[in-house]
């Protein structure tokens, strides 16, 4: 599925094809940088510092499993000796192991779903007790954040091949698209009531878009769930219809009517690999072919519009080789963030409510100078990746 995907942006846009494959090639060779043998992890970010002398470096902070599952996910699609040299030496599949070997000592549960998935793509021989520690950690009498939830479905849709989950998957699907209201197409950001505030309970963001549609679809990809797909395809046409002017998937909506709440930040990261990985497995999966929206947003990383300098290039890329990272998003720079509270405030008794004078005074002309493991590990799982069937 590489030559077709790759393939197909290539037949429909060569400087975009070209794109890509820089892209692809910047998370090899950042990823490594964002490993720590002595954890056999990777880092949470890799910072943006200026030091006394005024020189620009990067800072590693913080770890995450999650971030290394995902890194998982993506760098299977390599081959075997490229690998290795983003895991310490080892294959993806045995760093695979190390999470599952550490999933005692795991207590949440998008980052347990996310190892079993990894576990389950890779063929771990201990994929039973990975989702053993899943199901431990799954109290379906209780709300979920709707991402851990449509995680959870994706590494039962992988392992149903393997190991006996008709059950789970049933439940895992039900929670999944009866967190909807009424007749909106988009997912709310928590399962049911009670993990999100009242005042905010209506805001969902991208994540809990392209996370769920994703998940219903692989479903279906996995055996045959047209209801699943129909969801699938409900959710991804309403983010593609508000897509930005210039490409900009925008973070956050009111999920009761399928409006945006607040555009900004864009994050890269959405730009050029969530996207397109929810939408080529929605495809993949039978689903509508929203390539052109897939190449709209993609474009945006290099042409970016909210720092458009006088000759329309960006007066500061988010792609930057020479520190191994894309910078991370373009956000407004707002104190507290608050044109996302105003909105959230506002819409939810004026659903359209705009509040448009605070796009003059906060503008979003900052950028998010870090990077995280993830944007890379999704990176090579959208581009790399293929088809279920």
């Amino acid at each position: 599925m590489t030559a077709t995907r790759l393939g197909a942006l290539a037949d429909a846009d060569a400087p975009l094809h070209a794109l890509a494959e820089r892209l692809l090639a910047l998370a090899e060779a950042g990823l490594p940088a964002m490993y720590l043998p002595g954890e056999r992890t990777f880092v949470f970010t890799r910072a943006g510092t200026i030091a006394p002398d005024g020189t620009r470096r990067l800072e590693q902070r913080g770890t995450s499993t999650r971030y290394a599952a995902i890194t998982a996910l993506g760098a299977r699609f390599l081959p075997e000796e490229r690998q290795r040299a983003l895991f310490g030496g080892r294959t993806a599949e045995e760093f695979t192991g190390l999470l599952v070997e550490g999933l005692p000592g795991v207590d949440n549960l998008g980052d347990a779903a996310l190892i079993a998935w990894a576990a389950a793509e890779t063929g771990h021989p201990k994929l039973s007790d990975a989702l053993a520690r899943v199901a431990e950690l799954d109290d379906h009498a209780r709300p979920q954040y709707t991402v851990e939830a449509a995680w959870v479905l994706s590494a039962l849709a992988a392992a149903r091949g393997t190991v006996d989950v008709e059950g789970r998957i049933v439940a895992a699907r039900a929670r999944l698209l009866a967190a909807r209201t009424g007749d909106s197409p988009l997912f709310p950001h928590a399962t049911g009531p009670g993990l999100v505030a009242g005042y905010r309970s209506h805001v969902a963001c991208f994540a809990d878009q392209t996370y769920p549609l994703q998940a219903l679809a692989r479903l279906h990809a996995s055996g045959d769930d047209p209801e699943a797909l129909e969801a699938a395809d409900a959710c991804a046409a309403r983010i593609c219809a508000l897509q930005g002017d210039g490409g900009q998937w925008w973070w956050h909506y009111d999920a009761r009517h399928g409006s945006v709440v607040e555009g900004y930040p864009v994050y890269s990261v959405h730009q050029h690999a969530m996207a397109p990985t929810a939408l080529f497995d929605l495809a993949d999966a039978g689903g509508t072919d929203f390539g052109a929206h897939i190449r709209r947003g993609l474009r945006w990383m290099t042409e970016v519009p909210e720092l458009a300098g006088p000759a329309g290039t960006p007066r500061e890329p988010m792609i930057r080789e020479g520190f191994g990272v894309t910078w991370r998003k373009v956000y407004r720079g707002d104190p507290m963030k608050a044109v996302r509270a105003a909105r959230g405030l506002s819409t939810r008794v004026a659903p359209h409510a705009r509040l448009t004078p605070l796009d003059r005074l906060f503008r979003p002309l900052s950028v998010d100078r870090e990077c995280r493991p993830y944007e890379f590990g999704w990176l090579l799982f959208a581009w790399l990746g293929g088809p279920q069937r």
